[in-house]
């Protein structure tokens, strides 16, 4: 019989209530985990108790070292100081770390590009780019004029490591003084860095980045390498980068040759070469040119009887105002050279190029002398201050571009840079996105009626409704609600499509008001676009680079062989339906004032809300031509139309390009017979330019042969003349003449 625990009843089990007993492992876990406890709990003590007699220690024995009185604010500040100069630091190498960037291995050599630009028929028009090797050396620049330059720019340009901080703590001291920005505080170093490298904003990184650059300039160049690219590569006005460029430019002569006071004008350029060139306000120029005296005698370069002749008298530049150097069209052409040298292989080491352009000097002359005319006779009246025009072949090459109405005055190029709402002008893309779909025909009819997109109602010019009429009648109208409602059934993307296709570069917002031109484009973008009506529907890439040689007349680049190639983007018979429409808008709508004597005009008007931009864009079988007018600020204008201004400048202009030549078909058009125009109407708008006359236009094949002609004669008048020494050498010429 087993024996029975005393906690337990007859079935073995424990009385309800109580607990069974722990087996030994649990006991011998509990206890384990208790340890690990107890000793965790100790150490922490410990080590707490240990840390702070340790801490209790250190505090004794540093007790050693107090400093008290001024010696310890001392310390104190230069604690601080290290700390928080040691947080810039690292900020400004944060931010200096993208402007190292820009400083690869070939920055200097990139920056030596040099183009000499020939118009169409081979004869130089002008250069840009800076030739850093082949400029005038720094010994032969004139002493007054170094001296000038750094009495002006930097005083301390030999002394400092690239950073001028005693000159900078005095600009800093003469603004606070004078309660403006009256002396500039960064060095010659650092101006250098900026053009090389940097835009001109008024931030702080870009400042740290300046200093950073200057840093780093001195370090790889020494100081007259610094000093020569300084005068190298400065923009002095005009269009004109380099100090030599500018003694040519501004005093017609090198910049060995000028005297004190031509020198102290062109270092006053510096500074701001926009409001001190003397081409546009000579006053001002000579006003700054005082104070580069007053300097060179401050700075001790020189005494004030040294400087006393220059004050008497002072330069005087040669005449500008008759120059017809097409700046923007070189500034154009020039961007278009460095894209296609960025297409060069890397290992291509030229960097001196002789570039035959599109350009006709007599069209160009003809363009910048009606627009300027026109602005001068009406801009008052209109309200209108700018103006812009491009024309070009129907193949793309750029005949003359107008970026203003003074280069002197503003650099910034309008036809090219200036985005604007092209207003009714950009109703050709609807119409022949319309047209390509297979749904309509010129005839086809449709109603001008009201139409509204949500709380948007759009209306004609006139505020009326023609009712069921042929879509060619629309076009010829400008009428707004036939274009929001063609726009509404092709949708809005297919005439973005279309347009791109057809050259425009500018981004086409896709909104309710595109059809009418709310989207923004360029003058060049509506050259380009219109092109393709004038060729038969072939896409257009816009270029003034026919061909880019070495000047050793080695072939380098030629659009024909190397440009972009052109493909069909409007069908044939697609072409045949939207010219005579927009022939229709020139002869019976809107830009009757744009017709041509003998020839058959293309085109349309535009005119945007609040009358801020007004257009003509038109063309023919020879060119293509987008003008505008309007203001840089974007304030309206008095009612100014395109079928006002606009249309008028563009038939002078347009109406000159065409004499001399011969005329050729408008695709689409046929053999129609062009408008006849009153005499006296024709003969009134015919623009005359004094001491030009148009001449016969040559065919790319003809001036393909001219250029080689005058490349054979260049090469053979570079080789040296053998004396004849036996008959048989003079006989040799006339033996093999005949063949």
């Amino acid at each position: 019989m087993s024996e029975r625990r005393p906690d337990e009843d007859a079935t073995g089990e424990s009385p309800a209530g109580q607990d069974a007993p722990r087996p030994r492992g649990g006991r011998r876990l509990r206890n384990f985990l208790l340890a690990i406890d107890s000793w965790i709990d100790s150490t922490i003590y410990s080590g707490g108790v240990n840390l702070r007699a340790g801490w209790d220690g250190f505090v004794a024995f540093t007790e050693r070292f107090n400093v008290q009185g001024p010696g310890r604010w001392a310390i104190a500040l230069a604690s601080e100081g290290m700390t928080w100069g040691a947080v810039g630091a690292v900020l400004m190498l944060a931010l200096a770390i993208p402007a190292f960037k820009e400083t690869s291995d070939d920055w200097l050599k990139r920056a030596e590009l040099s183009v000499t630009f020939l118009d169409r028929y081979g004869n130089t028009i002008g250069e840009r780019g800076i030739r850093h090797n082949d400029t005038v050396p720094l010994e032969e620049f004139p002493d007054h004029l170094i001296k000038a330059v750094l009495a002006t720019e930097d005083r301390r340009f030999y002394e400092h490591f690239g950073i001028d901080i005693p000159g900078t703590f005095r600009a800093v001291l003469s603004n606070a003084r004078a309660g403006g920005v009256v002396q500039g505080g960064s060095s010659l170093t650092q101006q250098l860095a900026k053009n090389l490298f940097l835009s001109n904003e008024r931030t702080l990184e870009r400042k740290i980045k300046e200093a950073f650059l200057a840093l780093w300039l001195e370090f790889h160049l020494t100081k007259n390498q610094i000093l020569k690219l300084y005068l190298d590569r400065a923009y002095m006005g005009g269009g004109a980068f380099g100090v030599d460029a500018a003694a040519q430019y501004y005093f017609g002569k090198s910049a060995r040759d000028v005297n004190l006071a031509e020198a102290a004008m062109l270092a006053g350029l510096f500074k701001a070469p926009s409001k001190f060139a003397p081409h546009v306000n000579l006053p001002a120029a000579r006003g700054r040119a005082s104070v580069v005296l007053d300097n060179l005698v401050d700075a001790g370069f020189m005494t004030e009887g040294q400087v006393f002749g220059a004050r008497r008298n002072p330069a005087t530049p040669v005449d500008r105002k008759q120059d017809d150097v097409p700046e923007y069209y070189l500034d154009y052409a020039f961007n278009e050279v460095k894209g296609i040298v960025d297409t060069l292989p890397k290992s291509y080491a030229e960097r001196s190029f002789i570039v035959r352009t599109a350009l006709d000097p007599n069209i160009q002359k003809a363009a910048d002398t009606a627009i300027r005319d026109s602005l001068r006779q009406f801009g008052k009246d209109y309200g209108a201050s700018q103006s812009a025009m491009v024309v070009m072949e129907p193949s793309g090459a750029v005949r003359a571009m107008v970026g203003g109405r003074d280069y002197g005055e503003s650099q910034f190029n309008r036809a090219t840079d200036a985005l604007r709402q092209p207003g009714s002008s950009f109703k050709p893309y609807v119409y022949t996105a319309a047209l390509m779909t297979g749904k309509y025909t010129p005839q086809t009819i449709v109603v001008d009626g009201p139409i509204c997109i949500g709380n948007w109602c759009p209306q004609n010019y006139g505020r009326s409704y023609a009712g069921s009429i042929p879509l060619i009648t629309a076009l010829t109208r400008s009428l707004n609600t036939v274009a929001v409602k063609l726009a509404e059934n092709i949708g809005r993307g297919r005439i973005v499509d279309l347009a791109h296709a057809m050259g425009v570069k500018s981004e086409l917002k896709i909104t309710r008001a595109l059809p009418l031109g709310a989207a923004e484009v360029t003058v060049l973008d509506q050259a380009t676009g219109y092109a393709v009506f004038a060729n038969g529907g072939m896409s257009v890439s816009p270029h003034a680079v026919i061909e880019m040689r070495t000047p050793a007349g080695e072939p380098v680049w030629n659009f024909a062989q190397d440009g972009p190639k052109s493909k069909q983007v409007i069908p044939p018979n697609i072409i045949a339906m939207i010219n005579p429409m927009l022939n229709s808008v020139v002869e019976n709508g809107t830009g009757r004032r744009a017709m041509i004597p003998g020839t058959k005009v293309s085109g349309k008007t535009g005119t945007t809300n609040a009358y801020r931009d007004a257009w003509f864009v038109g063309f023919t079988g020879n060119y293509v031509g987008a003008i505008w007018f309007g203001n840089d600020d974007y304030t309206s204008t008095r009612k100014m139309t395109g079928g006002s201004l606009p249309a008028m400048t563009w038939q002078k202009v347009m109406a000159f390009a065409h004499q001399g030549i011969e005329i050729k078909p408008t695709p689409g058009l046929g053999n129609q017979p062009p408008p006849v125009l009153d005499g006296a109407v024709a003969e009134a708008s015919a623009l005359k330019i004094e001491g030009v006359r148009r001449p016969v236009t040559l065919s790319p094949a003809a001036a393909e042969r001219l250029m080689g002609l005058s490349a054979r004669m260049r090469d053979a008048a570079s080789q040296p003349l053998r004396r004849p020494t036996a008959a048989a050498d003079i006989a040799a010429p006339v033996a093999t003449g005949s063949n």
